[in-house]
């Protein structure tokens, strides 16, 4: 039977735990590298699914972009380059040679210019932007992509920071820079009602300081959510990039009255980081708990008949079952393995399933099956007439996961104005605080040198003399959310 790490002994251990036991993921074999298996990519394929939906509905079009970039692109967008310089993998050579069973790279196959490999597509993206944009009738453009990208990072950490990782991004083509930030600002409440109402996640939603801006944007929202060690953890960021890629692929259009315009840019992106976050944000000692809404298994059937006793009747109506939840557009499995019903009962408490139905003698007898709910532990013994019912229990767990998240994350969160208590708390635990910041890089600096804190984003600008830095005592010129992070 697994064995998982209590998260008050050691969180990080406990979620490295889930994840392997769960058969969510290994560890590839190239270092940072991750092998999402067939229980993890379900569950991936069940959100990817559910925002392609959102992104199609609102008037994107999928496409693919290479995975190889010219190094030169990159050095178009001196800070976007700046960002991800350290990040990047790079190709130098085109062939390997054997001899005597040694690979060695063929010194004569070396690339007249290094190749990138994708750790973002902006450039790639805007290289082509600039061949199919010419006039006004070209706008908007709102393209997004399904694909891996690669950032050689030096710690990582299973779904949450690999070097390797799958995501979409989005990018956006606009006439004019109103036009853009709406769209920069649709897909944050995008992002929104995915975390909330799918993944049952709360979140916080505001712009990033200067200082934690995607590298190339003038702009950068974040949803930021809490973990259940009272981190915070970047889900998702939406980017209003002026005309910054506009300008450095020249990239221009006519407008109506035959004027030379700029053209006005956003990008945003979620990736495999969501099911980490849904593993800290939902996960107990027992293992996972997944949102109904999302699971890849909303209800498992045990049958448990280890005698075989009148085994045709048994197993027809185990499929009875089976097939009344399917009529109801329920996902659900039959677990008809070897093991012992005792080890499939851990086991899907482990895979985080919503709803476990258990059939043994008993209930086929009395044509009745029992219940047993993964957030509560509640068993309930009802007919087989009334699986129907489960609908609306289903629903009832999404609402109880969202609510005790959202419970947690106000308890958590606090309102300060003295710097002394401000490091108080957070050499306490772990939290978020709301304060006041006077919108300096020094102030920011400061407080994550002497907290590790950082600023998650900022929630409102405020023009209040009253109002003062938390930190430097100075004027305010923001609420912002500060706390420790992944």
């Amino acid at each position: 039977m697994a064995k998982i790490t209590k998260q008050s002994e050691n969180f990080s251990k406990w979620y490295t735990d889930v994840i392997l036991e769960a058969d969510l993921a290994d560890y590839g074999p190239v270092k940072g590298t991750m092998v999402i298996k067939p229980y993890g990519y379900s569950l991936w394929q069940n959100v990817k699914n559910t925002l392609n939906n959102m992104i199609e509905e609102s008037g994107h079009e999928n496409a693919y972009f290479p995975l190889f970039i010219p190094k030169s692109f990159l050095e178009k967008e001196a800070k976007h380059v700046e960002g991800f310089a350290k990040e990047c993998a790079v190709v130098t050579h085109s062939k390997l040679v054997s001899e005597d069973g040694v690979l060695t790279v063929d010194p004569s196959s070396k690339l007249e210019e290094e190749i990138i490999v994708r750790p973002t597509s902006e450039t790639i993206i805007w290289h082509m932007f600039k061949k199919w944009v010419t006039s006004y009738r070209d706008l908007p453009i709102k393209i997004n992509q399904w694909a891996n990208v690669v950032r050689w990072e030096m710690r990582t950490r299973l779904f949450l920071r690999t070097s390797e990782f799958l995501w979409q991004e989005g990018h956006t083509a606009h006439a004019s820079k109103e036009e853009a930030i709406k769209e920069t600002l649709m897909i944050v409440e995008m992002y929104k009602s995915l975390f909330e109402e799918h993944l049952a996640i709360p979140t916080m939603i505001g712009r990033k300081s200067n200082m934690e801006r995607f590298a190339g944007a003038d702009e950068t929202y974040s949803i930021e959510t809490m973990m259940k060690d009272k981190k915070a953890l970047q889900a998702g960021t939406s980017h209003y990039l002026g005309t910054n890629f506009g300008t450095a692929f020249d990239v221009k259009f006519q407008s109506k009255e035959n004027k030379e315009q700029p053209v006005f840019a956003t990008s945003w992106g979620v990736s495999t980081r969501m099911i980490g976050a849904l593993i800290m944000v939902h996960g107990d000692d027992k293992g996972l708990k997944i949102p109904p809404r999302i699971a890849p298994h909303q209800v498992v059937i045990i049958p448990i008949n280890p005698k075989n006793e009148d085994k045709e009747k048994f197993d027809n109506f185990v499929d009875t079952a089976h097939n009344m939840l399917k009529e109801s557009s329920i996902r659900c499995s039959i677990d008809d393995s070897n093991n012992s019903p005792g080890f499939k009962f851990n086991n899907w408490e482990l895979k985080g399933a919503p709803l476990r139905i258990d059939i043994g003698l008993k209930e086929f007898q009395s044509g009745s099956v029992t219940v047993c709910r993964r957030d509560t532990g509640e068993k309930e013994e009802m007919s087989i007439k009334a699986l129907n019912t489960l609908t609306s229990t289903l629903e009832d767990i999404q609402k109880g996961m969202y609510d005790s998240a959202n419970s947690f994350l106000e308890e958590n969160t606090f309102e300060l104005n003295d710097y002394n208590k401000f490091k108080k708390q957070l050499s306490n635990e772990n939290c978020f605080i709301k304060a006041y910041w006077d919108g300096s890089d020094a102030s920011e600096l400061k407080i994550k040198e002497q907290t590790k804190a950082t600023i998650r984003c900022i929630l409102k600008d405020v023009n209040d003399p009253n109002l003062k830095c938390i930190f430097s005592g100075e004027p305010a010129k923001h609420l912002v959310v500060f706390a420790k992070a992944y």
